[in-house]
């Protein structure tokens, strides 16, 4: 979520100093520094749903999960997110207090004003991680979800649900390979209040 360019210019150690300070969050690209924009009920429903349906199995195989507030940092690119969820399971990580370097699985809850980057340019830093294996896009509108694994030869496969299981005896069905976890798309968006009706209101 960015928005709300500051006309600032800052090295990496000046913003962590400085974003330490501030009240509102600020992501960082290459010197320069955003604002986040605040996001809708919908989407932290959302958020908070993937959180408590990943927590559990995530703390059984010895990885954690962090939301919102925990930066990412794209070292070789002088670059800091917020991601929205990520998932750890690097024992360097575990023990850092300021940010985290080698994420396993990364989501982001889209929104219309955000879309475009999160699914954009943003994926470009991201996929500059070599731990991370999943980068999952979950739409705050409609009920969607589009799964990117890393596969062979580190290309990026695209698996949007339900659209790719539409037709299936079980479209209701959500599923991160990185961390060997299935769930229903139902209990990510649990109690959510979507703008559009979805196709599969039913599964709510």
């Amino acid at each position: 979520m960015i928005a709300n360019l500051q006309k600032q210019f800052f090295s990496p150690e000046e913003y962590l100093t400085w974003e330490a300070e501030q009240q509102v969050r600020h992501e960082y690209i290459d010197g320069e520094v955003y604002a986040m924009a605040g996001g809708t009920i919908a989407h932290n429903d959302i958020a908070l749903n993937a959180y408590n349906a990943l927590r559990g199995h995530l703390k059984a195989i010895g990885c954690r999960i962090n939301v919102a507030d925990v930066k990412v940092q794209v070292s070789n690119a002088k670059a800091y997110f917020y991601p929205d969820v990520v998932v750890i399971c690097n024992e360097q990580d575990r023990r850092s207090r300021q940010v985290i370097s080698f994420p396993k699985l990364i989501i982001e809850v889209l929104s219309p004003s955000t879309a475009g980057f999160d699914r954009g340019d943003k994926f470009k830093y991201y996929r500059r991680f070599p731990t991370l294996l999943e980068y999952v896009l979950i739409d705050a509108e409609k009920i969607s979800i589009d799964v990117y694994r890393r596969g062979n030869a580190g290309k990026w496969e695209l698996t949007s649900y339900p659209e790719d299981f539409a037709e299936t005896a079980n479209p209701d069905f959500f599923e991160l390979t990185s961390i060997n976890f299935q769930c229903s798309l139902s209990l990510i968006y649990e109690d959510v209040e979507l703008s559009a009706i979805p196709e599969l209101e039913s599964l709510l």
